[in-house]
Parts: C-alpha cells; sequence; structure tokens
C-alpha cells in the first residue's frame, strides 16, 4: 500500500491518550505507556511512533480520527485464513509506527508523520457506515501498526460491534501489559506478525525486542477471545534458517496450539533492504513443511502463488475444505459454518453461516472466485454518498 505525499487535513483533532503518566522526574515531560518503549516526551514533542504527542504536559494521540485510505480487500490478504474466509474487508491505517523495521514494505506511511501523508478526517460511525454500505462484514486496522492508534482503533470497533461489524488488528503486537486489555477489548481478530525467533532479528532490523511480542501472542490466546493468527516474513540469511523456523514452530504449537494459523509470507526488497534477495516459494514450502512437522495444523504460505501451500485442510481427515491460490477462493467444502463436508470436524476459527460468494461463483467466474482489492475515492463524499 503506498501513500502520496501530501498535506494533512488540518481539522483533524488531537485524543487525549489513556496510556500515560507525568514524568517521574517531576518536569514537564511525560511517560507514554502504551508499549516496551515507555517513551519520555518533552513538551511538544512526540514519540518515536510519531502517532502520540505532549501538548501542555499532557500525552495526546495525534492521528485519532483520520484513515490515510479506504481500501476494500479480501480477507486472506491480510492475512487471514481462518476468519470470514471469501468476504470482504474495509481496511485502513494512519501513520507512523512503534518499531522501527528495516524491511518495512508500508514505510511510505509507517515512517511519516500525519503531516506528510494525505489523510480523511471522519468519525468511527463513518467509517462503520462505510463497511456496511460497501458489503464488508469485518474492518481491518492495518498498512500501519494500529497499537499506536489505540484509542482511534478502539472508537472504531466499538461502534462496529454494535452495528454487528466485525474488526480485525494487523498488528506486531508490541504492547505494554498494562495497556493490552484496552487496545484489544474490543477487537475480534488480530494477525500479529511474529517476525523472527530471536531477540538479535528483533533488535537489528527491527529495533524492538521479542519478548514482549511472545507475552503478547501468549496472552491474546490464553485470556482472550481474539481469533489469532501469525505471520512470518521469511528473509534469506536473517530469520529463514531450519533451526530458527523449527524452534518459532515449536514455541507456537506448545504455547498457542497447533490450531493455531501459521503464514509464512515471502520477502521483496524495499526499504532500507532493497539490496536483500527476494524470499523463494521454495524456501516458503521448506518453512510450511517444518513447522507441519512441528505439530502445527494449519501453515500457510504468502506472496507467492501456491494453491497446495495456501490452501485451507480439514485436521480430521485432511482433506481440502477451501481451495485458495493467493487471495483467491476455489472449492469451499464447509458445511455448518465451521464443518468439514467430508468428514464433520470442526475448523478453528470463525466462519460465515453460508458460502460467502456462491451467487459470484454462479455467474461463471471460473474455478477461482477473483477477489480484488478496491480502492474508495479519497474524497469526503464517500461517508455521505
Amino acid at each position: 500500500m503506498r501513500s502520496t505525499a501530501a498535506r494533512s487535513d488540518a481539522s483533524s483533532r488531537a485524543e487525549p491518550a489513556r496510556w500515560w503518566q507525568p514524568s517521574s522526574a517531576g518536569d514537564d515531560r511525560v511517560l507514554c505507556t502504551l508499549c516496551p518503549r515507555l517513551c519520555n516526551i518533552g513538551e511538544g514533542q512526540a514519540g518515536f511512533c510519531y502517532s502520540r504527542q505532549n501538548q501542555g504536559g499532557a500525552l495526546v494521540s495525534v492521528g485519532y480520527g483520520t484513515a490515510n485510505a479506504f481500501i476494500i480487500d479480501p480477507i486472506e490478504k491480510k492475512p487471514l485464513n481462518h476468519f470470514l474466509p471469501g468476504t470482504r474487508v474495509l481496511s485502513f491505517g494512519t501513520a507512523g509506527c512503534n518499531l522501527g523495521c528495516k524491511f518495512c514494505q508500508n514505510w511510505e506511511i509507517s515512517k511519516a508523520r500525519r503531516d506528510q501523508i494525505t489523510n480523511l478526517t471522519c468519525s468511527a460511525d463513518d467509517v462503520v457506515r462505510l463497511a456496511v454500505r460497501h458489503d464488508c462484514p469485518s474492518i481491518a486496522f492495518t498498512y500501519n501498526d494500529p497499537v499506536i492508534w489505540a484509542e482511534w482503533m478502539d472508537a472504531v470497533a466499538v461502534r462496529a460491534r454494535a452495528a454487528g461489524v466485525r474488526t480485525v488488528a494487523v498488528t506486531a503486537g508490541y504492547v505494554s501489559r498494562s495497556a493490552r486489555d484496552g487496545v484489544f477489548a474490543n477487537v475480534d481478530a488480530a494477525n500479529v506478525d511474529l517476525k523472527a525467533f530471536t531477540d538479535r532479528f528483533y533488535r537489528k532490523l527491527t529495533l524492538s525486542a521479542l519478548a514482549p511480542v511472545l507475552e503478547t501472542l501468549v496472552w491474546l490466546r490464553a485470556d482472550t477471545d481474539v481469533w489469532l493468527e501469525l505471520t512470518t516474513l521469511l528473509i534469506e540469511g536473517h530469520n529463514a534458517e531450519d533451526a530458527e523456523i523449527g524452534q518459532l514452530s515449536r514455541w507456537v504449537a506448545q504455547e498457542l496450539g497447533p490450531e493455531v494459523p501459521l503464514h509464512f509470507t515471502a520477502f521483496h526488497p524495499d526499504h532500507k533492504m532493497r539490496g536483500q534477495s527476494r524470499t523463494t516459494a521454495a524456501t516458503l514450502s521448506r518453512a510450511r513443511g517444518i513447522a507441519l512437522d512441528a505439530g502445527l495444523a494449519h501453515v500457510y504460505t504468502g506472496n507467492v502463488s501456491d494453491p497446495h501451500g495456501q490452501s485451507t485442510v480439514c485436521a480430521g481427515c485432511g482433506s481440502v475444505v477451501i481451495e485458495r491460490d493467493q487471495h483467491r477462493i476455489g472449492e469451499y467444502r464447509l458445511v455448518e459454518g465451521n464443518r468439514c463436508g467430508g468428514c464433520g470436524a470442526r475448523l478453528a476459527g470463525q466462519f460465515v453461516a453460508e458460502h460467502p460468494f456462491l451467487n459470484g461463483r454462479s455467474q461463471g467466474v471460473g474455478r477461482y472466485h477473483e477477489a480484488r482489492c478496491e480502492y474508495l475515492p479519497f474524497d469526503p463524499s464517500i461517508f455521505t454518498a
């Protein structure tokens, strides 16, 4: 996703932040407690993420009530394969990030301040009505990490839940213990980037740490009803070695459970790693095999064409229940919402009650249901049209 540099809409407002406290130094600084960085922010300054600013001795969220794009995606693009498969999701983000990934593939947004990219100002009700109008049963907080705009994410999630629309957080999971209950309180699903399984990778390539992410994952799985899927972007020479993939996969199986889906996706050169080679399909397939051998039931490949590695199989009988090629859906063999049409075994996840695209297939779209991204006009009129 790319955003053109432009002036921000000046009418957007700063929202009082929830997670902060006065600095212990007794000066005009404030301590942001939203994520493990614990930024100590001086008057008029912003934290590492650019999104949280000290204004008059109080912390505010400067991205509240804004969006840098509205795009209708296939839910599989998030990627989520066990959450409303085959449906559309209304996606949007803001600006900034609390990580510093050198391989970031949305760096024009994540490394930008709010006034460096285009923005639309909107209300939570505007976003929910937009989703309903475009037949999207869910809304995704994505493109940059929604943890840094948690107040805005929660406002939309609350209004969405009241309207029967579900919500998805696409996040790195780098959030503090004290904040995570509030951050994820009203979210229905999350895809968390488990970027590697060594603290060296996290420190060197993301400017963060591994341990808080693992804590978040265990908490999400054990103490919430949020549907959880994981994504690891494999980068040759950095996190794609067999031993590390095996350790990561065994940890997921033991600490989160074998039914949690794990996506291995292919890196392409971007941001500060443009000289790095692309990840091959063979590397993804090898990683998938290691994870399956470690006991995981649902392991997927991404950013390549691989019907075998992207289709969902029944954990009971091994038959294909959702056929996929990238974001396209083929045969769909779930019945009663989440049961295998062959053996009747339950598939872990959250599913629609009926086949999500029968009408489209009956109109002759071919073997696969083609799910395309749709960029909505970037104009305030989209909320009233």
